[in-house]
């Protein structure tokens, strides 16, 4: 079973199961910690009632502790796991991990605003952000996809079928500081099979002026105003 304390001393491990280095998930865990506290208080029950008892009572749960809360959803939002498959991984059912999973994710969002750490969703206020700022205006912009259930309506199979996975899936795209690797904006989810320029011409980015951008070629031809941009090309002896 995954826990914090099997965990902690295995650094590799821990880096690909969290996305986060041992210090980074220091930093996050008091945030964390506290907007746990803020949204479900100690002298509440579970559903929000007057508590009648002193907490702490009963059993202990797989998750009493926070840093597993953390590591829990941490490693839901990394991995991105059927829940029943997650739920393996921590000793829960698939009911149980279905109700902490939507337990902790405003925790873990709230967290990380916070922190200055969440992606903006806005596209207007990209310019102006300080995650756009840090370092230099230098970005790098790109489409992910993830698995998603097979939808049961033809149209939706069509739509979120991807031919470059070879799978239904969703898809983001993501803008990120070049310098300090941090991601600055998260755009709307659609369908998988959306072009990644089409999805991004959708969101509307808004730049710093004279900031620069990298781009693959799922953006040919995605030419910002005011942005200097800058597209890798193959040489002639990789495309022979």
């Amino acid at each position: 079973m995954l826990t914090y304390t099997t965990l902690q001393d295995r650094t590799r491990e821990f880096l690909a199961a969290t996305g986060l280095t041992h210090s980074e998930f220091a930093r996050v865990l008091p945030a964390f910690a506290a907007a746990y506290a803020l949204r479900y208080p100690p002298d509440k029950t579970w559903e929000g009632k007057a508590r009648q008892r002193q907490s702490g009572g009963g059993a202990k749960g797989v998750l009493s502790q926070l840093e597993d809360k953390l590591l829990f959803i941490l490693v839901y939002q990394k991995t991105n796991p059927l829940q029943t498959m997650h739920g393996l991984q921590f000793d829960l059912s698939q009911p149980q991990t279905h109700y902490w999973i939507h337990r902790l994710l405003p925790v873990l969002r709230q967290a990380l605003a916070t922190l200055g750490m969440a992606p903006e969703r806005d596209a207007s206020r990209v310019a102006t952000s300080p995650l756009m700022l840090e370092g230099a205006p230098a970005g790098a912009v790109d489409g992910t996809e993830r698995r998603r259930q097979r939808p049961t309506d033809a149209a939706k199979q069509r739509a979120h079928y991807s031919g470059k996975k070879k799978a239904h899936t969703d898809k983001n795209v993501l803008l990120i500081n070049e310098y300090t690797s941090k991601v600055i904006y998260l755009s709307p989810t659609v369908a998988g099979k959306t072009h990644d320029k089409k999805a991004t011409d959708e969101a509307d980015l808004l730049y710093p002026v004279n900031s620069t951008l990298d781009k693959d070629t799922g953006f040919q031809g995605y030419e910002p105003a005011g942005v200097l941009t800058h597209q890798p090309k193959k040489s002639p002896e990789a495309r022979s």
